[in-house]
């Protein structure tokens, strides 16, 4: 499956790329979120390849909500994301991925990360470890807020989230520096293979996060609720580390 998953990730970031700088065609999902039809045709391939593969597999897609396959196994979910960083990529900057993750019985197994631009492919799979173009990879070493490098995103909604600005200014005097790229899915890529040391973020979805989540545990880090409990990706918001500096950014969102 996890084969499969990559085989699948890069056919859907070659749409992407042979896409990308050409869209001609933007819409708009509520008041902010945009869908390109890059999204749309990545994602058509992606459920396809599952559909043929793994017919009574579940399938939670971005653009398509939550799809069961009649008689449909409901132990196994593909969690999919066909391009995380849409506004990104509608402006042709290039930091946006293809993200897959798989759950069997709740408990995710696979994660796949594939950011097209730079031909970097993120891996993990439950009890196997995570890797980076199939290099082993593991969270960084940093062990203080004040020295470490964090990400986070803006929420769509952030001017109605009361508590954004502060936690943004907490970390901008507490951390080392805060970096900023449109894409979770990335950012925590990022997190796991040890280029960012933190990340943090409000009002994600379970696509945006999923093959995160697994990444980051799989390389040796902690991700958690801004509380401290564990995570489910259906309940944001999420704080995810390199472990060390957890307890600080936990002190810093409280």
């Amino acid at each position: 499956m996890l084969s499969f998953a990559i085989e699948t990730a890069r056919a859907a970031g070659q749409v992407l790329l042979e896409k990308y700088g050409r869209i001609t065609t933007i819409t708009k999902k509520g008041d902010y979120n945009l869908v390109t039809e890059a999204d749309l045709a990545s994602e058509a391939l992606i459920i396809d390849r599952i559909k043929s593969h793994y017919p009574r597999h579940m399938i939670l897609a971005e653009e398509s909500g939550d799809t069961v396959v009649v008689d449909g196994d409901s132990r196994w979910k593909w969690i999919i994301d066909p391009l995380d960083g849409t506004t990104n990529f509608a402006h042709s900057y290039p930091c946006f991925c293809v993200t897959i993750a798989l759950e069997h019985d709740g408990e995710l197994v696979i994660g796949v990360t594939y950011d097209p631009t730079r031909n970097e492919l993120f891996t993990a799979e439950k009890g196997q470890g995570a890797s980076l173009n199939f290099k082993p990879i593991h969270v960084s070493s940093t062990s203080k807020l004040s020295e470490a490098l964090v990400v986070t995103g803006f929420p769509y909604n952030f001017k109605e989230q009361s508590d954004f600005a502060r936690h943004l200014h907490s970390f901008l005097l507490a951390a080392r520096g805060v970096r900023r790229d449109g894409s979770a899915a990335i950012d925590m890529a990022y997190v796991a293979c040890g280029r960012f040391d933190g990340f943090w973020e409000e009002g994600l979805n379970p696509w945006d996060v999923a093959a995160g989540v697994l990444m980051i545990n799989e390389a040796g880090g902690r991700v958690t609720g801004y509380d401290a409990s564990p995570l489910s990706i259906y309940k944001p918001p999420i704080c995810a580390s390199n472990g060390l500096i957890h307890d600080e950014m936990l002190a810093v969102l409280r």
